[in-house]
């Protein structure tokens, strides 16, 4: 009899785990549908999703050779060398390729630490107020208020930024302040409301008030505000980088950019390397704020047609 009754709790246990994935799962796909019945959300996603394939595929078919070839150096497009070769006789096509891991690696790696900061430190500064909303709020503003590219001089002076990790710490560092202190106003203004009101009433936890009825509706914002970090921390490796703040790597976007303008523009060889890379950076730029743009024309509900 005891063996049936825990089979019998054992099948129930299962049977609502199942309910609840079946839920989460129709939950996701009605949101992947909303989100993705944008045109301008398809158009950002796809050419995302292109950088992140030749990110991943890229150097398996076409391997980078940092070897010298002083015999071929400078040489036109072609079909063996799409960009043609710098001033060492490297492939540029094969260096743009080798660089897009890491470029996309920084952005996403910025962008998460970026969002996580940002995001708890203003729903904790918003929704619990007082004394620890002043707190969070004097660090917020001294972040505001001092200027990176100095702490970015004074870091690389002390600390060998050699990894894309360590890179997009430096960069999410000075970035998640506007984030927390935009999250925190949200948060502010809906805990005021009556729905918010009524769970304090019945006392539910602060756990189910932040995580079932706060965040869900901050949600959008940080999902735009996720994308649009990627899109900085680009910007801000490549400056990094082009003024020589981090471990040199051929292969980066920045680097090959800082390397053909300190080789003389006056050759407009050097020009045609320069411009593969900044091409590929500005077409990253317009993806992701097409993206931006149509997340927000989907998810964010004062700007829906009534």
């Amino acid at each position: 009899m005891e063996q049936e009754n825990k089979q019998g709790r054992r099948s129930e246990i299962l049977s609502e785990i199942a309910r609840i994935a079946s839920d989460v799962g129709a939950s996701v796909l009605r949101g992947l549908k909303k989100v993705f019945s944008n045109g301008k959300t398809i158009t950002g996603f796809a050419i995302l999703m292109f950088f992140v394939l030749v990110a991943i595929f890229g150097p398996l078919i076409f391997p980078y050779d940092a070897s010298t070839d002083m015999a071929n150096t400078y040489l036109m497009p072609s079909l063996e060398h799409p960009f043609g070769t710098d001033w060492l006789g490297r492939d540029v096509f094969r260096q743009v390729i080798a660089g897009t891991g890491s470029v996309l690696a920084i952005a996403f790696y910025s962008a998460i630490f970026t969002v996580v900061i940002g995001t708890v430190l203003g729903i904790v500064s918003g929704y619990l107020g007082g004394w620890v909303d002043r707190i969070i709020m004097a660090i917020t503003n001294i972040f505001l208020s001092i200027p990176s590219f100095p702490i970015y001089l004074l870091l690389a002076a002390i600390v060998t930024i050699n990894t894309p990790l360590s890179l997009a710490v430096i960069i999410s560092i000075w970035s998640w302040a506007g984030l927390c202190r935009s999250v925190r106003v949200q948060i502010m203004s809906l805990k005021e409301r009556d729905f918010i009101q009524i769970c304090a009433v019945m006392h539910m936890s602060k756990a189910h008030i932040i995580f079932k009825e706060l965040m869900p509706n901050v949600f959008s914002y940080i999902a735009i505000n996720f994308v649009m970090a990627m899109r900085n921390a680009i910007m801000a490796s490549v400056g990094i980088m082009l003024v020589g703040l981090a471990a040199y790597d051929p292969t980066n976007w920045g680097a090959i950019i800082n390397a053909a303008r300190t080789r003389g523009l006056m050759n407009v060889k050097n020009i045609y390397i320069l411009m593969y890379p900044l091409v590929c950076i500005i077409i990253f730029q317009i993806a992701t704020l097409v993206l931006a743009n149509g997340l927000d024309e989907t998810l964010n509900p004062r700007l829906k047609v009534l």
